[in-house]
C-alpha cells in the first residue's frame, strides 16, 4: 500500500536538494544559513517522526532563529535567464500550460481510477490519503512531462524550485507551522475557552446570531493568527461544534465547509498571511506591499456576509 510516509520521503528529498545547492551557491553570501534552513525543513519530512515532541520543537526553533536573525538569502541558481524565458515562452506558446494541466488530469485519475484499485486484497493507496498520495504523483509527473517537452537539464526543476524558495524564503512554511499551531491551541482548550467567553457575553439562543458569531469569529481569528486552517480547530470546538451542530442541529460538512470559507476571508485582509498578502508584492516590486490585501478586501467582505447567509440556509 502507497501510504503517505511517500509524500513525506519525496518532499524530503527535494528539500535536502535545495539544501545541498544552496550551500554550493558561492553567489549567496548566506548560503550556508539557506543550505542549513532548508536542510532543517529536510529533516522534518524524513525523520520527523523518529525525532521525537523535543526534536520536532528544537527543530522548528531552529528554523525560527535562522529566519529571525536574518540568516536566509537569495542565491543565484544555474536557471535560465528572462530574456532566454521569454524566447522559449515566444517558442514553445500555449504548449508551455502542458505541465500545469497535466496536475489536475493525473489527480483525478489517482482519486477516480488508482484509489479503488487493489493489490492482493489490499488497497493501492491509503483511502484516507489518497488525494494528498494523488498530488505528489501529479507533481512528479507533471515534471517529467516538463523536462520532455521544454528539454531542459534534469536537475533544473531542483533549481528553478530552490530559486523559488530562496525568494519566498520562510513565508512558505507559514500555512503548515500555523496550522500546527492552531492544532496546539486546540488541544490546550483555548476552543472551548473562547466559547465560553462568546456565550456569556453573546446571546446565542438565535441561530442567525450564532450562525454570523461564527463565520464573524473564523475571518477575525484568522485575521489574527494569519491562517484558517490555525483557526479552524479553534472556532470550530469552541462555537461550530457545541452551537451549531449539536445546539441546532446543523449539517456538519455544511457547516465545516463554509466555516472554512469565512476563515479564507480574513486570510484576504491579514498581512501575517505573508506568504499569499505580502510575497507577491515583494516579488512584483510594488511600491506599497499591502497593495495586494487594499485589493482584497472589497472581495472579503461582501463575500463574508454571502457566507452567514449560505450557512443559514444551507446548513439547518
Amino acid at each position: 500500500m502507497i501510504k503517505l510516509s511517500l509524500v513525506y520521503l519525496l518532499a524530503g528529498l527535494v528539500f535536502a536538494a535545495f539544501a545541498v545547492f544552496s550551500a554550493l551557491d558561492r553567489s549567496n553570501a548566506k548560503r550556508f544559513g539557506n543550505a542549513a534552513f532548508w536542510g532543517l525543513v529536510a529533516a522534518s519530512f524524513l525523520v520527523g517522526d523518529r525525532l521525537g515532541d523535543l526534536g520536532n520543537g528544537v527543530l522548528v526553533l531552529g528554523l525560527g532563529l535562522l529566519a529571525g536573525f536574518g540568516l536566509l538569502g537569495r542565491g543565484q541558481p544555474l536557471t535560465t535567464s528572462p530574456e532566454e524565458r521569454r524566447r522559449l515562452s515566444e517558442h514553445f506558446g500555449n504548449r508551455l500550460f502542458v505541465p500545469a494541466l497535466t496536475l489536475p488530469v493525473v489527480v483525478a485519475l489517482g482519486v477516480l481510477v488508482l484509489k479503488p484499485l487493489t493489490i492482493g486484497g489490499a488497497p493501492l493507496f491509503d483511502p484516507k490519503q489518497a488525494t494528498l498520495i494523488s498530488l505528489a504523483l501529479a507533481a512528479v509527473a507533471a515534471v517529467v512531462v516538463a523536462l520532455v517537452l521544454l528539454r531542459q537539464p534534469i536537475v533544473s526543476p531542483l533549481q528553478e524550485g530552490r530559486r523559488l524558495m530562496d525568494t519566498v524564503g520562510w513565508a512558505a512554511l507559514l500555512p503548515q507551522m500555523l496550522a500546527a499551531l492552531g492544532a496546539v491551541f486546540a488541544l490546550a482548550g483555548v476552543g472551548e475557552l473562547i466559547g465560553q467567553l462568546v456565550t456569556a457575553w453573546i446571546p446565542l439562543d438565535t441561530l442567525f446570531v450564532a450562525v454570523a458569531v461564527y463565520c464573524v469569529g473564523m475571518a477575525a481569528f484568522t485575521v489574527i493568527m494569519g491562517n484558517a486552517f490555525a483557526a479552524f480547530p479553534v472556532l470550530t470546538a469552541g462555537v461550530g461544534l457545541p452551537i451549531l451542530i449539536k445546539g441546532f442541529g446543523g449539517d456538519p460538512a455544511v457547516v465545516c465547509a463554509i466555516g472554512m470559507l469565512s476563515g479564507f476571508c480574513g486570510t484576504l485582509m491579514t498581512p501575517l498571511a505573508a506568504n499569499f498578502n505580502l510575497v507577491p508584492p515583494a516579488l512584483l516590486e510594488l511600491p506599497d506591499r499591502y497593495s495586494v490585501i487594499k485589493a482584497q478586501i472589497p472581495t472579503a467582505l461582501p463575500l463574508l456576509i454571502v457566507n452567514v447567509v449560505l450557512m443559514y440556509v444551507l446548513a439547518f
